[in-house]
């Protein structure tokens, strides 16, 4: 049996006050690759934002709050296999949290993530 790999590896995090950069290597054994598309493999929207939500948990000690909206979600360029992508995570406020995968093909999403709670 194959292991699913569903996270990118993180090469590197920087924390900054109210805001933390990863660095993540999107490798082609990502299993979100798989079936989206065949013939040119991107990375969904709903796994960028579910990566987004998920760091921003972890590095904000948001573990125990649920998602209350997204807002501004937006998606500029694909994210294809074998990529070397900068997630960064602004926290705005107690509930509020801005994040932004960048390369150097440029910027690829962005978004505001609103927890639950202040």
């Amino acid at each position: 049996m194959n292991n699913l790999i569903t996270n990118p590896e993180v090469i590197n995090v920087i924390k900054e006050a109210s805001t933390v950069t990863l660095s993540l290597q999107i490798t082609e054994h990502i299993t979100y690759f798989q079936g989206h598309f065949p013939d040119a493999p991107i990375l969904a929207g709903v796994v960028q934002l579910d990566w987004a939500i998920s760091y921003a948990r972890e590095m904000f000690d948001l573990t125990e709050r649920e998602v209350e909206e997204v807002q501004v979600l937006k998606f500029q360029n694909v994210i294809v296999p074998n990529s070397l992508i900068t997630l960064r995570l602004v926290k705005k406020s107690p509930s509020k949290i801005v994040f932004e995968y960048e390369s150097d093909k440029g910027n690829h999403a962005s978004g505001r993530i609103v927890f639950e709670g202040a």
